[in-house]
């Protein structure tokens, strides 16, 4: 009995990598007007931003189907696998509800849906535990109850360029965007939970990063064993910043830099710098 690993596009696990990690990607959509693209198979990172910046109207993103989880746990039912399927935290998208149905409707106890309460990068350290885990050969049910643990212990710390986006998304109030926009303030957000919050407001791209150091002693400090990720929306000048910084100030070298994708850059807009890494 094989153990098969299915995550959604937020983790922006590209196609080539996801061959080589041997798990399944199901893509979340982005729309602009009329157009729908599925995240990662119709639309690029790159073409993505380049759409975002000329559109007159922000996009809109969706979660899939039911019935695009329903091919993938009916193979498995019928090789008689286990699944395991982590996904975007579902307190920002009905992806985790989709695979709750399909999972239903195939009627197969052998598939495990864990609610990461994160996204993107933070995704990606789960996916990527999950892999490591059944590579070694740890059992279905070990390697569950090991996410679920560990996401409770993943940070992702986040600087936006505005918060604006994200109102307009749904994903903040109105008085926190306002706020966020008053005398051009870098706003830091947080995902707690699974929910998104402000953790403070920072003149400038340095004091900025100066608050999400600071932010790390609060949260948690950075357990090294693990992966330390960071991510952008279409450049990466403030990324490259923050890494410098959390060089100097811990001495880490080994840090991996990953464009934000579609669905995820809909929401926080370009300029966007993110960390996401363990805590002790």
């Amino acid at each position: 009995m094989a153990i098969r690993i299915i995550t959604d596009s937020t983790s922006d696990i590209g196609k080539e990598q996801a061959k080589q990690m041997d798990i399944t990607i199901v893509p979340l959509k982005v729309i602009f007007g009329d157009k729908e693209y599925r995240e990662g198979v119709e639309i690029t990172i790159d073409g993505f931003y380049e759409k975002l910046v000329k559109a007159e109207k922000l996009p809109t993103t969706s979660q899939p189907s039911p019935d695009d989880f329903l091919k993938y746990f009916n193979e498995a039912k019928e090789a008689g696998d286990s699944v395991i399927v982590v996904l975007i935290s579902s307190k920002l998208s009905g992806t985790v509800q989709s695979a709750l149905i399909a999972k239903d409707m195939v009627d197969y106890e052998d598939i495990y849906v864990v609610d990461s309460y994160t996204t993107i990068t933070g995704l990606r350290i789960l996916v990527e535990q999950a892999v490591k885990l059944r590579n070694e050969g740890m059992a279905t049910l070990q390697i569950v109850d090991t996410l679920e643990k560990m996401k409770d212990k993943i940070v992702l710390l986040a600087m936006v360029d505005t918060l604006e986006y994200l109102h307009k998304g749904g994903r903040l109030s109105k008085s926190s965007a306002i706020l966020g926009s008053l005398l051009k303030f870098k706003p830091i957000i947080t995902l707690k939970d699974g929910v998104i919050g402000v953790v403070g407001k920072e003149r400038g791209t340095n004091k900025a990063i100066a608050k999400i150091i600071e932010c790390i002693e609060e949260f948690g400090a950075i357990d090294q064993t693990y992966p330390i990720n960071l991510g952008y929306t279409a450049e990466d000048s403030q990324s490259v910043l923050l890494r410098d910084k959390l060089s100097n100030e811990y001495g880490i070298k080994d840090m991996i830099m990953y464009p934000v994708g579609c669905v995820v850059g809909t929401h926080v807009g370009p300029g966007a710098c993110v960390l996401t890494y363990v805590k002790q």
